[in-house]
């Protein structure tokens, strides 16, 4: 998309209200010295735990163009009083810079999933000229950073906006200024730092006072907090839309099939009918679909494209994505959900395991970790899995973590339960339990990194 640098250090300087010492032209942005490719510019950030200013050498040494620093130093750079500050700064005038249309994703679950499809989506209406979030950018590090690495050339903009306090998104709002504000769910997450649900819904409606006049609110019909959401849209100025399941919703779905590997469905989105398969599987996946297509169709796309980009969706590193690893004599297949976990993306992820027949003698397993961030419901939350697992017919779990010690003693034994306290002693066990046509769901909050056992699945090293 660019055919030209990303960022000069006089644009740099002016946009940080620095002072750039020697002249240079950056390709990418990044604070992390880990990340660093020839032609970056780095940002040396002060945080908590480090000082971004001692990996200057390492960042050099990887290539990087320049520097956004706080301190003198004997390399070319841009030189500001504070460099978090300076972060922000170059993110609004990446934003202020572009004509591109901005759509902000927030929600309980489903953002990066949303996120990642609305790129691909629109990518076929307007190749090379979408930009969005990388990863789970979506803080208050993460989201300017992903602004200041949109080309100015950019005709779209998705980004990824999180929250686990009141106040956070009323801040991220108010940086990106999205168009187009979407809210994918409210569920039980973070509830260690809200008192109730409703206080959720509180927090994710901010997202709609960055909004312009005239800006759309995309909001789930379905849930139980959708008037609430209706309403602070409203009170934003938004013109508000509801995608969902049931009579009322602008953008709804008609009809759906649901098959182990993917979906079929039929949608009416306004007053056009679009009939298209989504690569990844669950009913979850129909609601982030619905959400896509609205979206789309705000931002000015192409509907019939975004269900081609729909069909071709089933990859997704940690949310779905399906591998076929080595075990036993034979093949096992994994369902990689191993990025986060609350309650209700548990229960969803488990019922597309129990949409999955496993082949010949094989069985449906789960290796599940500990849900973080619940508060005083902890326990109930995490017992209140057991019947999701019963019903998905999970042949033997493996549960990690202390949070999952309420689980373990509500399935008692009525199946297989090996709880554990880590993913190393995680990945023992399941190198013991998996077998060949096993079905294998791993899913977990991720600090508990279980990301480590999927990568050891999929390299065939599964040896403790």
């Amino acid at each position: 998309m660019r055919s030209v640098s990303l960022w000069t250090s006089a644009a740099i300087a002016e946009a940080c209200q620095g002072t750039a010492h020697g002249d240079f032209m950056a390709d990418g942005v990044t604070f992390d010295s880990r990340e660093v490719v020839a032609g970056d510019l780095f940002i040396a950030l002060k945080g908590e735990a480090t000082d971004g200013h001692r990996f200057v050498g390492t960042a050099l040494q990887r290539g990087a163009a320049g520097l956004l620093v706080s301190e003198a130093l004997d390399a070319p750079h841009v030189r500001v009083a504070d460099t978090m500050a300076a972060l922000n700064a170059l993110g609004a005038a990446a934003r202020d810079r572009s004509s591109a249309t901005r759509i902000g994703v927030t929600g309980s679950v489903g953002k990066t999933g949303v996120k990642e499809a609305l790129k691909a989506a629109l990518s076929r209406f307007a190749p090379d000229a979408v930009h969005a979030s990388v990863k789970s950018y979506n803080n208050h590090t993460g989201v300017p950073l992903s602004l200041s690495r949109m080309p100015a050339a950019s005709r779209f903009g998705v980004f990824e906006m999180g929250m686990n306090h009141s106040g956070e998104l009323a801040e991220l709002t108010q940086l990106v200024r999205p168009h187009i504000a979407i809210v994918t769910w409210v569920a039980s997450a973070h509830r260690e730092f809200f008192a109730t649900e409703t206080d959720i819904a509180m927090a994710k409606a901010e997202i709609f006072a960055g909004l312009p006049a005239g800006g759309t609110a995309i909001i789930p019909h379905d849930s139980s907090h959708a008037d609430q959401l209706a309403r602070a849209a409203a009170d934003a100025g938004a013109k508000v839309v509801r995608f969902g399941m049931s009579d009322g919703a602008d953008v709804r779905a008609e009809k759906v099939a649901l098959h182990p590997d993917c979906s079929c469905v039929t949608a009416r989105i306004g007053s056009d009918t679009l009939t298209f398969k989504i690569g990844m599987a669950g009913q979850h996946w129909v609601n982030n679909a619905l959400a896509v297509l609205a979206g789309v169709q705000a931002a000015g796309g192409d509907l019939a494209l975004a269900g081609l980009a729909l069909a071709e969706l089933n990859d997704l590193p940690g949310r779905g994505r399906r591998l076929r690893v080595a075990a036993g004599a034979g093949q096992a297949i994994v369902i990689d959900e191993a990025y986060n976990a609350n309650p209700a993306s548990m229960a969803a992820s488990l019922a597309v395991l129990k949409a999955v027949a496993p082949a010949r003698h094989g069985r449906r397993l789960a290796l599940l970790g500990s849900m973080k961030e619940l508060g005083t419901l902890s326990d109930e939350f995490h017992a209140g899995l057991a019947p999701h697992i019963r019903d998905a017919g999970v042949a033997a779990a493996v549960l990690v973590g202390a949070e999952m010690q309420p689980l373990a003693a509500t399935l008692g034994r009525s199946i297989d339960v090996r709880h554990v306290a880590d993913a190393d002693a995680a990945r023992t066990e399941i190198s013991r339990l998996i077998a060949a046509d096993d079905v294998l769901l791993v899913k977990g909050s991720n600090s508990i990194g279980l990301a480590r056992v999927i990568e050891a699945l999929a390299s065939g090293d599964m040896m403790p």
